[in-house]
């Protein structure tokens, strides 16, 4: 396939409706990239973040920064994916599979990047129909993978009471991406965006108005895929976090802590900062432990 290809696919959601075809378009992206590009860009200071440039037919656009130490080739992409169909088959099976685990991260982050990656070659006068098919794509391969593990899981918009003295004054909508339940009662509430930036309030302050509104206690999860998007200028580019630590801490201290935070590319803060560290955690501790709890 080349890059028109690939974006006629990208832009038409009715293209993604089973895992499979997640997997069939990053192999065809994988494949592509291997002589379709012109340049390989490395990142400033973050060498392992990358930059593939387009050529003419792509308008020599610059792709979203790609971190190679999640991002697979195409030589390992077939040996990745079966170790994914194995990892969610048996999903509680693999706690102690560090390899598995760490395969669950970079199959996910390879597929939904290569839809990004794909879209960034669209002209920039349509970048913000690039970003919100791209969001939608992520959440719904989350829904998938979910479902694939054996939780029912769904999306929907529910319409919560604002009751005083008795009396219901008017209805505050919630959109959820990801709604688990047990038969009807609803036991978690989930949130699925590519990135945090001028997301993460909004998480917080659902949960805590959510639960205040309903008298509830529901478990409330965020999972995103990255942090990070493109800074500087041809050839001198580097990456910027989007990750807002203040905002983070802040919401946790002072508001209510969310019921866990999950990364495919988790920054070095998350990593190094200890109040980060127990609250933030790789997308594999999701599907392989947390999501039973909940």
């Amino acid at each position: 396939m080349n890059l028109h290809d690939l974006i006629a696919i990208a832009k038409d959601k009715s293209q993604f409706v089973t895992l499979e075809d997640y997997y069939d378009f990053c192999n065809a992206y994988l494949e592509f990239i291997v002589d379709g590009i012109q340049a390989e860009i490395v990142a400033k200071a973050e060498t392992n973040y990358r930059f593939f440039q387009y050529r003419e037919d792509g308008g020599y656009s610059v792709t979203r920064p790609l971190n190679k130490n999640l991002l697979l080739s195409i030589d390992n992409f077939d040996d990745s994916k079966e170790s994914f169909q194995y990892s969610l088959q048996y999903i509680r099976d693999i706690v102690d599979n560090k390899d598995a685990r760490n395969n669950i991260n970079k199959f996910i982050y390879t597929c939904q990047q290569a839809i990004g990656a794909t879209l960034d070659g669209l002209p920039a006068g349509e970048s913000n129909f690039a970003r919100k098919i791209n969001g939608d794509l992520f959440e719904r391969y989350i829904r998938l993978i979910i479902d694939s593990i054996g939780i029912h899981v769904e999306e929907g918009t529910e319409c919560v009471p604002v009751i005083d003295n008795g009396e219901e004054l008017f209805s505050m909508s919630y959109q959820h991406d990801i709604i688990i339940k047990d038969d009807s009662v609803i036991k978690a509430i989930g949130s699925v965006k590519t990135s945090s930036k001028d997301r993460i309030d909004k998480i917080f302050i659902d949960k805590f108005l959510y639960n205040r509104l309903k008298g509830v206690d529901i478990p409330h999860f965020a999972i995103f895929l990255n942090d990070v998007q493109r800074k500087g200028k041809m050839p001198q580019y580097s990456v910027n976090t989007t990750f807002l630590t203040g905002h983070y801490k802040g919401y946790t201290v002072k508001l209510n802590p969310l019921d866990g935070v999950y990364y495919c590319d988790l920054r070095p803060v998350m990593i190094e900062d200890a109040f980060l560290r127990r609250g933030i955690r790789s997308l594999d501790c999701l599907l392989v432990e947390d999501i039973w709890n909940l």
